[in-house]
């Protein structure tokens, strides 16, 4: 057997080992007091079976001594483990347009000797070649031994770098949510030798746009000014 071969085999064990997917809403949190809450590493059908898997850390996370956290490493190697990537094809996998989300949250903290460039990267199918795909036009970025970084990606068709197909299409239909440390708004990433702390990943509910909340208090307004002009002629 190749090792393309058994890289993909492995991967889709990997998947179907998972929880039950469900669609994504806004009220998800993962804080990983409970383990890896579905996370693990890998780069997919294009980067690889993790030669690191993710690990959690007991203590030591945003809120100090007892708070748990993720940890996510690389080894900067050619071989698996050789990109920074944790990846989620469970509680993160949905419909982010209908869920009504706008952003993701988290905290994050480089525990590595590496500047590391923290992006999203979001896939649809898998594990088949993906026909949607797309990442997060910017990158947080987080500086050797820095403390932790409270980080929030939005999440729409304007923040989005689409790598191929439609974007749109992708937000509704996402299969897999990857974090990963790229320079480049690309995937796969660059290899690289990093550590990452990661926790209190978040849902967070898309605020509209100025034009509608402007256009709902003008509603209001008139609302009101109705109910005063009913309240004159009764009187």
């Amino acid at each position: 057997m190749t090792s393309k071969v058994l890289s993909a085999t492995i991967f889709c064990a990997a998947l179907f080992a998972l929880p039950a997917a469900h669609a994504v809403d806004p009220g998800e949190i993962d804080t990983f007091s409970s383990g890896l809450e579905g996370w693990f590493a890998g780069g997919g059908p294009s980067g690889g079976v993790p030669g690191v898997p993710p690990t959690v850390s007991a203590t030591g996370g945003p809120a100090g001594a007892g708070d748990s956290f993720l940890v996510l490493t690389a080894d900067g190697s050619n071989g698996p483990g050789g990109r920074l990537v944790g990846m989620n094809a469970a509680q993160w996998a949905g419909n982010y347009t209908a869920a009504g989300i706008g952003a993701i949250a988290m905290d994050l903290r480089n525990l590595g000797d590496t500047p590391l460039s923290i992006r999203l990267y979001f896939e649809d199918p898998i594990p088949l070649p993906p026909a949607n795909e797309a990442v997060t036009s910017d990158a947080v970025l987080l500086a050797p031994g820095s403390g932790w970084t409270h980080a929030v990606f939005p999440i729409s068709t304007a923040t989005l770098m689409s790598l191929q197909g439609s974007t749109s299409t992708l937000l509704a239909h996402t299969t897999v949510l990857r974090i990963f440390s790229g320079v480049d708004a690309d995937f796969p990433p660059a290899r690289i030798a990093g550590v990452l702390g990661v926790d209190n990943i978040q849902a967070i509910a898309a605020v509209p746009e100025p034009s509608t909340l402007a256009l709902f208090a003008g509603g209001l307004g008139w609302l009101a000014l109705r109910a005063r002009r009913r309240g004159v002629r009764g009187s």
